[in-house]
């Protein structure tokens, strides 16, 4: 799978960003599942979930292997019925000529084959990816003070903030790599979706979503909307 992306890159607080194209050659997708640090955050995402019926995992976190192809860097997504949502998920590109570099995307999800398996509702939604991309040694050392954040849009174009939360609520990327892969690098072409931060009410589908990775040290952000487009289901 490849994507045409850029690699935005910024040296200091205050000093102008430089761009420069990249294409992403991701052979393999992995989503991270009940990421969190903190025991009550996973507790509160894991009953969000059984909420709508999905079974508790017997350990976490859980790692779900899906084909490449879903990724999309696209401004729409199709779904089947109305029934899925998205997640705003930092994303781990390990890559052959400029090592790991972070983006922002959304593990959208079907919610009710979520209800009876959760790595199939994973798999038949694409995942929407922002085109640009950030070093990873540039934000490293102040990881955890990066922000995730998602909003909804309705049809009627009604835009409700639906997730924030700093990074410092997920395992950090060493250690999901580390559980993840066995390692400390993960292979080239591997793109990791970090976990999600918890909901701000219900889970609920939306006409769009917009999401956003905000550095407060280097004053910048990532962003990416995308719109869902619900075919019709006959069940």
């Amino acid at each position: 799978m490849k994507l045409k992306c850029e690699i935005e890159r910024v040296a200091a607080p205050g000093s102008s960003a430089n761009t420069a194209p990249c294409e992403l050659a991701v052979e393999r997708l992995v989503i991270a599942g009940w990421a969190g640090r903190d025991r009550d955050d996973v507790e509160h995402h894991i009953r969000e979930l059984e909420a709508i019926g999905v079974r508790r995992p017997a350990s976490v976190p859980c790692f779900y292997p899906l084909a490449a192809a879903l990724l999309t860097t696209g401004a729409r997504i199709e779904t089947v019925g109305a029934q899925s949502s998205g997640e705003v998920e930092v994303v781990l590109v390990q890559t052959a000529s400029d090592g790991l570099v972070v983006g922002i995307g959304s593990d959208h999800t079907d919610r009710h084959v979520e209800a009876y398996d959760v790595t199939v509702s994973k798999q038949v939604c694409a995942k929407p990816l922002g085109r640009t991309l950030w070093r990873y040694d540039d934000v490293a050392g102040h990881w955890d003070a990066l922000v995730a954040r998602s909003w909804r849009i309705d049809a009627d174009g009604t835009r409700a903030l639906y997730q924030e939360g700093t990074l410092a609520r997920l395992l950090p990327p060493a250690e999901l790599i580390a559980r993840g892969f066995g390692g400390a690098v993960m292979p080239a072409g591997t793109a990791l979706f970090c976990g999600t931060q918890p909901v701000l009410g219900a889970l609920t589908p939306a006409a769009a979503y917009e999401l956003e990775l905000h550095d407060p040290v280097l004053a910048r952000s990532l962003r990416h909307r995308y719109a869902v487009d619900a075919l019709a289901h006959e069940a």
